[in-house]
């Protein structure tokens, strides 16, 4: 009888000691699968966070007249508005102002006026050329739908409609119309939105400073394939300071910035 204690004993101390065991184990390490669940559910964060960051064109559902997606964001500083993505149909921005700084012409009409976020930038931008000695002058600012329509039709008209599509853009897709972009020239108006201008100090000094009022020379040197347009120092887009810096590091057109597939090829 004694035996069969000490035996029943032994078990139950056994038992007691092996439980605890297992509960401490259980307690003081998690087990390995969890562990790896949760290196995967944080590994998952950081990649959709990554994913978010990247830059997007947005669209809507709509095509305009050419088949072209229309741009959800017109009214954003940043929109893109080229061969691929188009304004809405009639678009007019609704901030449209008179920037004060010298012009080749004297009359306050339509393509005097820029966006006013644009407008401002513009001011700063001019002051700051004079400040270097460069005498900037405005040559074209908004263009209208119609303005453009008309415009673009004479070009075709005169040099054919796929020569024209180097340096014109299709009624829609021209930056004019979003109010953010301007042609400049020399206060003398001399070689104004010629390819002779890209040679000049003045194209030289936008080339270098346009970003640090939050413009870029929208179709750059070297670029063509990308933008689709030949090289235009005159033509200044406004997109703010913060984008306008990064595509100046990086060296980026819009497109680029934005990953879009290039226009041309």
């Amino acid at each position: 009888m004694r035996l069969i204690s000490s035996a029943i004993l032994f078990i139950l101390l056994l038992a007691v000691f092996s439980g605890c065991s297992i509960w401490t184990r259980y307690f003081s390490e998690p087990p390995e699968k969890s562990i790896k669940t949760t290196q995967q559910l944080d590994t998952h964060v950081e990649q959709k966070s990554e994913t978010e960051d990247k830059p997007s064109v947005k669209v809507t559902s709509q095509k305009n007249n050419d088949g072209l997606p229309v741009v959800a964001n017109p009214d954003s500083v940043s929109v893109l508005v080229n061969k691929q993505y188009a304004l809405p149909d009639n678009y007019a921005p609704k901030d449209l102002v008179y920037p004060n700084v010298p012009f080749l012409f004297q009359n306050k009409i339509e393509k005097r006026q820029l966006r006013k976020p644009a407008a401002k930038a513009l001011e700063k931008l001019f002051a700051g050329a004079k400040k270097d000695g460069i005498d900037l002058a405005g040559v074209s600012g908004y263009r209208s739908h119609a303005t453009q329509t008309v415009l673009f039709n004479n070009y075709a008209k005169k040099d054919g409609k796929e020569k024209a599509l180097m340096y014109s853009a299709l009624p829609g897709t021209s930056e004019h119309e979003t109010g953010l972009s301007i042609d400049v020239s020399g206060i003398d108006g001399k070689y104004a939105a010629t390819t002779a201008f890209n040679h000049t100090k003045e194209a030289k000094w936008l080339i270098k400073h346009a970003s640090d009022y939050g413009f870029i020379v929208r179709y750059p040197e070297g670029k063509e394939k990308i933008t689709g347009y030949e090289f235009e120092a005159w033509h200044i887009r406004y997109v703010g300071v913060a984008i306008s810096k990064e595509l100046a590091k990086h060296g980026w057109t819009l497109e680029e910035y934005y990953h879009a597939v290039p226009v041309s090829k």
